[in-house]
């Protein structure tokens, strides 16, 4: 199992929900409104405060065998070409435990 965290523009979730909704067997989706600086991400202002940038953080636990395509449409349908467009990380996931039926693995997605 993979979590697939992705760092995206805020106009461009729908767009990235409505393809992952078509994939089958996809398990839930957490959505989150976040805010960032990096590089090119953010300006300190004259009075030394940080301006950071509004982005949206998709999370997803998936197996192995959605990895690719999930990275695949998010890649694809997020994309602007310009900076900021984004990142998407990839971090294997050991374990999960559904809480209200005490099931593990990937039945507990």
């Amino acid at each position: 199992m993979k979590e697939i965290k992705a760092i995206i523009r805020p106009f461009k979730l729908m767009d990235v929900l409505t393809e992952l909704q078509g994939i089958e067997g996809l398990p839930g989706i957490t959505v989150s409104d976040v805010r960032r600086f990096g590089k090119s991400g953010a300006e300190e202002l004259s009075s030394g405060v940080i301006d950071f940038v509004a982005k949206v953080k998709i999370e997803v636990v998936v197996p192995d065998h959605l990895v690719e395509k999930i990275v695949s449409i998010i890649q694809a349908t997020a994309h602007t070409g310009n900076t900021g467009d984004g990142k998407i990380f990839i971090i294997p996931v050991d374990d999960v435990v559904k809480i209200r039926t005490n099931e593990r693995g990937t039945e507990a997605l």
